[in-house]
């Protein structure tokens, strides 16, 4: 009986990454499963933009017809893509406190460095070129854009350079990048995006005014999501508020509650940008994270994922 794909990317957990050495390593790694999972090249996810339409004649892939422009003039036309080539991406990375937690064997910020790296390693193959920013309250380092896989290198070290900083602006930051990338490209914020939901959606709004394809990836740890904790404890603020004691039943449907607001203010602020937006769950095989992102950029663009 064949395996399904999840078991087959299994090996790819938080956990076993951390164990296999350099973050290169790692990033190579996570890449060939993507590689598996997609069948397909996944570049091409990055790589191809809408160009113009064209009337269906027969032996075109039904795939590419535009069923949109079908309902509105009931002929078929075939959506057509050019490659974009050498693009820039930028990440921005939040380093703030609040990503230091980790309920298991890994911070969000750690997982963070998989999911990005991997990221980079996909662009960078494609001979395409990686910048990032480190971010929390302020810009605390970036790396402008280049083409080789000493970028990923760099990363590492600058993550783990990082300072505990206690707060985060993410909605100044995005704005201030927005003003900062003269070339239009990817830009993919990394965060848990605790921040004025306001002000996180005017700054990337800001940055597809200017042109740029932007990816949130709101990065949380499943007790975050979950909130399953039992008897008495005692939450310490991670950016800087008071600590509060208290029996998590008592609070969890009200937190519950307001986390999916939260989660929902976000994501539809995301589609009124038409910005991407992936909830990433840290306990998730970060190859898998990847492959589900791949696979609804291709779907959006009319692309085919089978092999």
């Amino acid at each position: 009986m064949p395996q399904t794909e999840t078991n087959q990317l299994q090996y790819f957990d938080p956990a076993t990454l951390q164990k296999l050495g350099g973050l290169e390593v790692i990033a190579q790694t996570i890449v060939e499963g993507v590689r598996v999972g997609v069948h397909k090249s996944p570049l091409r996810g990055f790589s191809t933009e809408f160009a113009h339409h064209r009337q269906y004649v027969p032996g075109d892939p039904v795939r590419h017809l535009d069923w949109r422009v079908y309902g509105r003039t009931e002929r078929y036309y075939i959506k057509l893509y050019e490659a974009e080539t050498n693009y820039d991406a930028n990440f921005l990375i939040d380093t703030s406190s609040s990503m230091r937690y980790g309920s298991g064997d890994i911070s969000k910020v750690e997982y963070t460095k998989y999911l990005a790296a991997s990221m980079a390693y996909l662009i960078v193959q494609q001979r395409d070129s990686v910048g990032m920013g480190f971010f929390d309250a302020e810009l605390r380092k970036y790396i402008p854009p280049r083409s080789t896989m000493g970028v990923i290198g760099i990363m590492d070290e600058e993550m783990k350079r990082a300072k505990d900083e206690p707060l985060s602006n993410i909605g100044k930051q995005l704005h201030d990048f927005a003003d900062r990338i003269p070339r239009r490209g990817l830009v993919m914020l990394f965060s848990d995006c605790f921040d004025d939901v306001e002000h996180l959606i005017s700054g990337l709004d800001h940055l597809h005014f200017e042109g740029h394809n932007v990816t949130v990836f709101h990065v949380m740890d499943p007790y975050e999501l979950k909130f399953p904790f039992k008897g008495t404890w005692q939450f310490k603020g991670l950016e800087n508020e008071e600590p509060l004691t208290t029996q998590p039943q008592r609070i969890r449907d009200a937190y519950l509650e307001e986390l999916r607001k939260f989660q929902a203010a976000i994501s539809a602020g995301c589609e009124r940008c038409q910005v991407d937006y992936v909830l990433v769950d840290i306990s998730r095989p970060v190859d898998v994270v990847i492959i589900e992102y791949l696979r609804r950029r291709m779907r959006a663009k009319g692309m085919g994922t089978s092999g």
